[in-house]
């Protein structure tokens, strides 16, 4: 009897495990380049797992490609990749401390993205309390 309980346990917590959504924070902070790579990363991510919950988050000159009229390195919008994931399902993220201690408005940046009060801080609380695995283009 308590082999037959343990192996559908067993059992049960494998088809959770197979059922489990990746959780993934990327973490942008390095300017244009970054935010090409990163964000053709992301999207081979999605056409491999289409149910990763991301959630990029953007600091310092990680936010400039979130910016009205930012282009990738081959001239290509920004805001049409960023409109394309976030339909997707990815949630973008912008730093208010690097908006402070750049002089950059809100209004500055393409609709869509979130405002977090520290990139940083979101970043360490997505890992730490959340258990998103983190990477960085």
């Amino acid at each position: 009897m308590l082999v037959k309980a343990l192996v559908a346990a067993l059992l049960g917590l494998a088809g959770a495990a197979a059922c489990a959504q990746d959780r993934v924070v990327y973490h942008f902070d390095s300017g244009i380049a970054q935010a090409t790579k990163g964000l053709r990363n992301i999207r081979n991510h999605l056409d491999v797992d289409p149910q990763a919950q991301i959630v990029a988050v953007a600091h310092a000159e990680g936010v400039d490609f979130l910016m009205e009229g930012a282009r990738t390195t081959s001239n290509q919008e920004f805001a049409a990749l960023v409109g394309d994931l976030s339909a997707r399902g990815v949630k973008f993220e912008i730093c208010e401390i690097t908006l402070k201690n750049r002089g950059l408005r809100k209004d500055q940046f393409i609709l869509g993205p979130a405002f977090t009060p520290s990139g940083v801080v979101r970043i360490a609380n997505l890992q730490a309390r959340e258990r998103f695995v983190y990477l960085k283009p």
